[in-house]
């Protein structure tokens, strides 16, 4: 099932998901151009920085957790 979505909606979806304006201006102009895999990569590499930084954090909060560990331990 292939669902339209509005310029608009597709706007707002980026801005949720952490795009800038100039990501956004970007992918607009790819999806204007038809342009549709050069809009794909784009949303390709967002998401794989915002996997990378997920990952950091999870990195973080097992620093965290492990030293809760510890100090509850002792």
């Amino acid at each position: 099932m292939n669902v339209q979505r509005t310029e608009a909606q597709i706007m707002q979806n980026l801005k949720d998901a952490g795009c800038t304006d100039e990501f956004i201006q970007a992918f607009m102009a790819d999806l204007e151009q038809e342009k549709v895999s050069d809009g794909m990569k784009l949303l390709q590499k967002h998401r794989r920085f915002l996997l990378d930084n997920t990952h950091a954090w999870e990195k973080k909060i097992d620093c965290l957790d492990y030293l809760i560990y510890q100090m509850s331990n002792n």
